[in-house]
């Protein structure tokens, strides 16, 4: 007999949207929440150890929806929460209304995802304009998700 209690229907793995890490463990060009947002880190310095006893982690990052800059400053012996991040490969099957038509691997379709509103989105809708077959890689992390790059697609498909 199953279980009531359980509820499968929402279809999420179950992962958390971030997970912790101790600040020296961090590395530029990884991923790190800054302010609540997902950044790429782009500038990372320690500072010496302090009257107080801990070495202190300046982090610079740029989120990786909006581009904005961050800055935050960590004891290196403390968490900080790590995004996680699911890459995704689209092929863009129609534009409407400012939204894609993306289908995946398995011939599922969706149309949820805006046509972002800078360079990718421009690449984008003149790629379509011109009626080549591209894909477009989508990034999903704490919740949101923004095409972020464009592709040609592979041959024999």
């Amino acid at each position: 007999m199953a279980d009531p209690d359980l509820d499968f229907t929402t279809g999420e793995s179950g992962a958390s949207a971030t997970y912790p890490m101790q600040c020296s463990a961090l590395r530029k060009n990884g991923f790190v929440v800054l302010k609540g947002r997902p950044c790429k880190i782009v500038e990372m310095s320690t500072s010496k150890t302090g009257k107080h006893g801990h070495a202190k982690v300046n982090l610079v990052g740029i989120d990786i929806f909006t581009n904005k800059k961050y800055e935050d400053m960590c004891p290196s012996t403390h968490n900080m929460d790590v995004p996680n991040i699911k890459r995704n490969d689209y092929q863009v099957v129609n534009i409407n209304d400012g939204y894609m038509s993306l289908m995946n691997d398995n011939g599922d379709i969706r149309e949820d995802l805006r046509v972002p509103d800078n360079e990718i989105g421009k690449e984008i809708e003149s790629k379509f304009g011109n009626g080549e077959e591209f894909m477009v890689t989508v990034i999903c992390a704490m919740g949101e998700e923004c095409a972020i790059a464009t592709k040609v697609m592979a041959s024999g498909k």
